[in-house]
């Protein structure tokens, strides 16, 4: 699958509570579990909407963040991969790879 281009969604059952320091924590009221998030993983979190891309993402962080590393693509899907395992995100539809046959 080309992550790059695919377009994330946050699972809306997950809350995100920011902290004053721009720090934020994920709750899952299902399992119970809570992730923290850096201020630039709140960033990306926030863009998880299912409008933009993995790529269009690290456009935005490269447009509003200083000192972005040469390989924040691969760290963003990383991120959002993790997500994804962790069920706290999903794929559009059309982003699914097709079933094997």
């Amino acid at each position: 699958m080309r992550m790059h281009l695919s377009k994330p969604i946050a699972n809306p059952l997950i809350v995100l509570r920011e902290e004053f320091d721009d720090w934020a924590i994920l709750f899952d009221p299902e399992s119970g579990n809570a992730f923290g998030l850096n201020p630039v993983s709140v960033f990306i979190w926030k863009l998880l909407d299912g409008h933009h891309t993995v790529a269009q993402i690290v456009e935005s962080i490269r447009a509003e963040c200083d000192d972005v590393p040469d390989d924040a693509q691969d760290r963003v899907i990383a991120f959002v991969q993790d997500l994804l395992d962790r069920g706290l995100a999903r794929l559009q539809d059309g982003d699914r790879e097709p079933p094997c046959g």
